[in-house]
């Protein structure tokens, strides 16, 4: 299973992984989707000026 890390993502490498994660069975799909979600907010919250908070 391909997993998300922290580097830097391009459109590309973000729709391959899409691609991966959607050819997964539901409840692996669902594990890659967390990590994911995972990966981009440590990276937004990473980014210059951080995450805007609600």
């Amino acid at each position: 299973m391909a997993q998300p890390d922290d580097r830097e993502l391009d459109p590309g490498d973000l729709l391959s992984t899409l691609e991966v994660i959607e050819a997964q069975p539901l409840a692996t799909r669902a594990e890659a989707y967390d990590a994911l979600h995972d990966t981009l907010a440590r990276r937004l919250e990473a980014a210059p000026g951080g995450a805007p908070t609600p």
